[in-house]
């Protein structure tokens, strides 16, 4: 999976990928069933839904196709900051995954809610390793840290293995971006992190739909 990623660049992440998606399991529109089939009307070669502190919507789906990859979101606090930190490629019935799900629906919609049931990152990604997964910071320009090289290399020191580079910023009004796009592709390249990419979709994949709030 990680080589996988690896062949990706920043034009496939906004056309033909798109690895952070959320669903009705969580504050998307769409469900799983709806979701899947509109990535395959779409010809995706690579997709992930990554619904909130739950992988509850991967449960009863039979029909994995090969372009899907399975993804969590979980919500996390660190530094007086709420990283969100990507799960990919996760086993959805690993015991030590499953502790770390929210029990409520709350902790699955609201952001409040979310917010205030944080988890701790260590833990988040010894569970991501755990289930055989991998480890990324979601949407990096979104955190108010005055150091994000700093911040990432904590990240990285407990086991962070990539980081969202590719993020339609431009959906999020300035005063909610504080660094730069281009810092995030060379903290990637300093610290050898995977590059991964996705639209934070909560509507509907197909167009330029994007409804919902970025989170």
């Amino acid at each position: 999976m990680t080589v996988r990623f690896k062949n990706f660049s920043k034009k496939d992440f906004f056309k033909k990928v798109n690895l952070h998606i959320h669903s009705s399991f969580s504050d998307g529109k769409m469900n799983f069933e709806e979701l899947i089939n509109e990535a395959k009307a779409l010809n995706l070669e690579c997709f992930s839904i990554t619904d909130h502190n739950t992988v509850e919507g991967y449960k009863n789906i039979s029909d994995i196709p090969n372009s899907m990859v399975k993804g969590v979101e979980f919500d996390c606090y660190m530094d007086f900051n709420f990283p969100h930190i990507l799960g990919y490629g996760i086993d959805v019935e690993s015991e030590d995954l499953l502790k770390i799900t929210t029990k409520f629906k709350k902790g699955k919609l609201q952001l409040i809610k979310r917010i205030l049931s944080s988890r701790n990152p260590k833990k988040v990604i010894d569970a991501i390793h755990k289930a055989g997964g991998i480890a990324v910071l979601a949407h990096p320009c979104c955190y108010w840290c005055l150091n994000l090289e700093k911040f990432v290399s904590k990240l990285k020191k407990i086991g962070l293995d990539g980081i969202e580079a590719y993020y339609p910023y431009d959906r999020a009004t300035r005063v909610f971006t504080f660094h730069r796009e281009e810092k995030v592709l060379e903290i990637a390249e300093k610290y050898n992190l995977i590059k991964t990419g996705g639209k934070d979709t909560h509507g509907i994949l197909t167009g330029e739909d994007y409804n919902g709030n970025l989170q």
